[in-house]
């Protein structure tokens, strides 16, 4: 059972504190950090964006994903959200211990 980081970007830190309590809530993530002042330049649609976001990191196991992505692009804003998945390849025991207790 693989462990995983999901990054996802969102316009404020209060849209980011809404998706990170639902997912916490509903145990598709053990916890969600919320990073402000992240400064995002992109292409969007035949034009470059700079636009401030808050990121969210995001552990949960890598077998929630897909319910995790699906909930995100429910409650996301945005029409196409970044929803990115690290592995994690080594962690504190008991760290990961308490991320599979409070996942479903």
């Amino acid at each position: 059972m693989a462990d995983i980081v999901v990054l996802v970007t969102a316009p404020s830190e209060d849209e980011a504190a809404k998706i990170g309590r639902a997912l916490v809530d509903e145990r598709l993530a053990a916890c969600a950090n919320i990073v402000t002042g992240v400064r995002s330049i992109y292409r969007w649609e035949g034009k470059v964006e700079d636009e401030p976001e808050a990121l969210m990191v995001i552990k949960t196991r890598e077998e929630l994903f897909d319910s995790l992505e699906s909930r995100v692009r429910e409650l996301h804003p945005y029409s196409v959200p970044e929803v990115i998945a690290i592995p994690i390849v080594k962690g504190s025991q008991a760290y990961l211990k308490w991320l599979h207790e409070e996942t479903r």
